[in-house]
């Protein structure tokens, strides 16, 4: 008994004596770095850099922001070397994209240097503007690694400018060069809307047309079109005295610049022949925010390897996560009211929900009037409260990070609907909320055994690992949507070669706008296909 006391008595004296050296320590405590800032003065000779979406999306961003009369260059997509040289400059433990991304910038960084730019010159006339957030995923450290690496690789003093994902359209700093208003947000808006159209209706032709590539020439040519079509009404927006963000959406609700432009383009794109007899799978990718969105090497170039194995890509559209950040704030809003400290103004509170359910409302309503120019083939845009009713009861929805409860109930959506084979879940290693997610649904696929779903942690290697696992998955769904299309003919007594000639008799069904009836519990296009030829010869 008196040896224990002892003992608490030395380590009370320990404690004291190592706290009497601390204080005598000048402690340095960590303090953002004060940026020189972008003023106003050099709009005109500041480039801003940009990326991190679909090459589609980033051009498409481009265009909403160099509308406003800025200069803007995209960067390109982050390959194998940019994540290399993300390892090299960046902290141990950061999640992949981290990596690609500010590899990427660096990289670019280096070939301007290789053109007979000057450090100096390009800290002083480029600047990098990215999303920000916060939060229990490492996204929220994004920012400082971007500064970190920056410094190491020679660059220091460069601009990095972002702007919050949960701060609204008005982000207007005084002086600024980038004046993050209304008009600037509405532009990246409009972008990832209709790169998403685009991108859909790309993965949903590729693996049918009768003609290799027939489908990737026309989308460059409506991606042109687009582009243009967003920087001249970015352009006589940022001439014009609409400032609200009302009179903004009054403007876009009734004009027809970009539905006319669709117009054109679906003209064009239904001169592409499909063969919807092809057996194809189709996979539905999901997974955390970037891995799931990139092209490139950060997925183990994923969507062109799906669709080189004969598999229909199902994409999850970036409108989804816009519908989410308001679903979330909808939902913070509403769990926080009537708790002490929390503003009990019920005026107030009511015109932020009619704000949201208004933003949700239109967002959904702009997204079906570009999808009717395509006969509705881009898939819509999941209701978020049919998603939160789905996840919660395996996924607690306000559980926050990353994508949150949306892979899991993305996951039971698809499959419960029967709009795809197979989940694909991608994400960085260690990703947490992603995680979570996979041991979630060890659960949630005793619940629905139908369900085929692969998770793949993707980093700067391993994609001959990852191939291997993605093609066993495959093998399955392969099966899955052969033994339906088998089953069609058995029970409507077709056969293949009756199948093709009714469908070279009636040409309509050849065009990739052509809507083919969805029979219950029917995934495939082409078991889906027979069914509806049947009905039709009766």
């Amino acid at each position: 008994m008196d040896k224990t006391l002892i003992n608490i008595e030395e380590l009370q004296r320990a404690a004291g004596n190592i706290s009497q050296e601390i204080s005598g320590i000048n402690v340095r405590h960590f303090k953002r770095i004060i940026e020189k800032p972008f003023l106003k003065t050099e709009k005109e000779t500041t480039t801003i850099l940009l990326g991190g979406f679909t090459t589609r999306h980033d051009y498409f961003v481009r265009a909403g922001i160099e509308g406003l009369g800025y200069k803007v260059q995209q960067l390109p997509t982050p390959n194998i070397e940019a994540f290399h040289t993300g390892r090299e400059y960046c902290n141990n433990g950061q999640c992949n994209p981290t990596y690609f991304t500010v590899g990427n910038l660096i990289n670019y960084l280096h070939q301007l240097e290789a053109q007979g730019f000057t450090k100096k010159y390009i800290i002083n006339n480029y600047i990098l503007v990215t999303a920000g957030a916060c939060g229990p995923c490492r996204f929220g450290m994004y920012e400082s690694e971007y500064r970190l690496a920056l410094r190491i690789s020679g660059f220091d003093g460069f601009r990095v400018i972002t702007f919050q994902q949960a701060e609204g359209f008005s982000q207007v700093k005084d002086k600024s060069g980038l004046e993050m208003n209304e008009k600037f947000f509405f532009g990246i808006v409009i972008g990832i809307v209709l790169a998403d159209i685009l991108n859909d209706i790309a993965f949903k032709i590729r693996p049918y047309e009768v003609v290799k590539g027939a489908a990737d020439e026309l989308m460059a040519e409506a991606t042109e079109e687009i582009f243009f079509s967003i920087l001249k009404k970015q352009r006589l927006l940022n001439n014009s005295k609409r400032n609200s963000l009302y009179s903004l959406l009054a403007d876009q609700v009734l004009s027809t610049v970009y539905t006319d432009v669709l117009k054109i383009i679906g003209s064009k794109l239904r001169q592409i022949k499909v063969d919807h007899l092809r057996q194809v799978p189709i996979v539905k990718v999901t997974g955390e925010f970037w891995a799931q969105t990139t092209e490139g090497d950060g997925n183990f170039k994923m969507f062109s390897y799906l669709e080189k194995e004969g598999a229909e890509v199902l994409v999850e559209p970036i409108s989804t996560w816009l519908l989410y950040l308001l679903y979330d704030v909808n939902q913070y809003m509403t769990d926080r009211r009537g708790l002490p400290g929390v503003s009990a103004n019920k005026l107030n509170y009511l015109k932020k929900k009619v704000l949201i359910k208004l933003g949700e409302l239109l967002l959904t309503r702009e997204y079906n009037r570009f999808r009717k120019q395509f006969n509705y083939l881009p898939q819509p845009l999941t209701n978020q409260y049919l998603l939160e009713k789905l996840a919660h009861p395996f996924y607690n929805t306000r559980a926050k990070g990353g994508e949150g409860h949306l892979e899991v109930a993305k996951s039971i959506y698809h499959t419960a609907n029967n709009l795809c084979h197979m989940v694909l879940s991608l994400k960085p290693f260690g990703c947490l909320p992603s995680t979570q997610s996979d041991g979630v649904h060890s659960v949630v696929t005793s619940h629905y055994p139908d369900m085929i779903f692969l998770p793949i942690e993707t980093s700067g290697e391993g994609e001959i690992n990852a191939y291997s696992r993605v093609q066993m998955a495959l093998t399955d769904a392969r099966i899955k949507c052969r033994n339906e299309f088998e089953n069609a003919l058995e029970k409507t007594k077709l056969s293949v070669e009756a199948a093709k000639e009714f469908i070279s008799e009636n040409t309509q069904l050849q065009s990739p706008f052509y809507r083919i009836p969805k029979m219950k519990g029917v995934i495939g296009r082409s078991a889906n296909l027979v069914y509806h030829i049947k009905r039709l010869m009766k």
